[in-house]
């Protein structure tokens, strides 16, 4: 009897259980198959305490005034005193203004080819700097100096270079072209701009490209060794695309800074000669010391404009692109 009635038992159980599995299946499954129903993460309080005074501030500090300066562009106001609406006017103007046309041709070719000249020699010297040589880490530190340093000081030391030594130079050594200051050429002024603009640019590319190099695979390479690739092969077919990355986030950095450049050129040009090497900065500023507030406060706010625009198009340029 013992025997007969202990494989019933058995058989019973597992019929238990397997009800039991079946019966808990569904649920799980159900509860899986419903992403609706997941809960949403709670952010804790504490994070609004921390962002609440750094928008207080940002709000202050930059959306007022901004918003300030773009309803005080619709005037005729000099900074103090009384003040008219007068619509469209200020910006009928500038777009008629030579002085302005100029600042923002020089601006946007002083930028395109500074960037140019930038991206080139960092990627060079990354590419030196990250091969096996030796005192790597003492020349990285060497070529890092000019980024720690304040620009308008840098642009002083190159203006005596360019005024003085330059032009001592060449009269010893018989160049003609040499013995002027190229500071005081409107032809050649915005040469300078660019090298010195350019010196101090490199040194921050410079770190973003060892950074990239750096993370590129030694295999890659040695693969492209073994299947017979020359050094300058593997620069192009391999170096270049892996870093592409890198080159845009240095392309778009360095195009936004030099849009806004200043010091140096203070230092250098102050605009000069005449106004043939004069930014967008300097003449929003210049505008604001010399009673045109509220006419460079309608130049300020179209190049807010075009600046949005320009990230605008780099952003859609660079979407989808994984680029760390």
């Amino acid at each position: 009897m013992s025997s007969i009635s202990t494989p019933t038992t058995s058989g019973q159980n597992r019929e238990t259980g397997d009800s039991q599995t079946r019966k808990r299946q569904p649920q799980v499954s159900s509860t899986q198959s419903l992403p609706g129903r997941r809960r949403k993460r709670r952010v804790e309080p504490i994070f609004y305490f921390f962002l609440l005074p750094s928008l207080i501030l940002f709000t202050l500090a930059i959306t007022v005034p901004g918003v300030i300066g773009i309803f005080f562009s619709f005037t005729d106001s000099i900074g103090i005193g009384d003040w008219e609406f007068i619509g469209l006017t200020n910006y009928i103007a500038i777009f008629s203004d030579p002085a302005i046309l100029q600042s923002y041709l020089f601006t946007f070719g002083f930028s395109i080819v500074t960037v140019i000249a930038v991206n080139v020699v960092a990627f060079l010297l990354a590419v030196g700097l990250t091969a096996r040589i030796r005192m790597k880490s003492a020349l990285r530190t060497i070529f890092v100096i000019p980024m720690v340093v304040s620009g308008i000081i840098i642009a002083y030391v190159f203006n005596f270079l360019f005024s003085n030594s330059l032009p001592s130079l060449g009269a010893a050594a018989g160049i003609p072209w040499l013995e002027s200051s190229l500071l005081a050429n409107p032809d050649f002024a915005w040469i300078a701009i660019v090298l010195v603009t350019a010196w101090q640019a490199v040194p921050g590319a410079l770190l973003i490209y060892i950074a990239g190099l750096v993370a590129v695979p030694g295999d890659v390479y040695e693969a492209a060794e073994i299947d017979g690739a020359s050094k300058f092969q593997q620069l192009v077919k391999i170096t270049l695309p892996l870093v592409a990355g890198y080159v845009v986030i240095n392309i778009i950095l360095g195009f936004k800074g030099f849009l806004n450049a200043y010091d140096i050129i203070v230092g250098l040009t102050n605009g000069g000669p005449g106004t043939s090497t004069r930014s967008i900065a300097m003449t929003v500023i210049s505008g604001f010391n010399g009673g045109d507030y509220a006419y460079q406060m309608a130049n300020a706010t179209i190049f807010f404009v075009v600046a949005i625009l320009i990230s605008l198009l780099q952003l859609s340029l660079t979407r989808g692109r994984n680029a760390l």
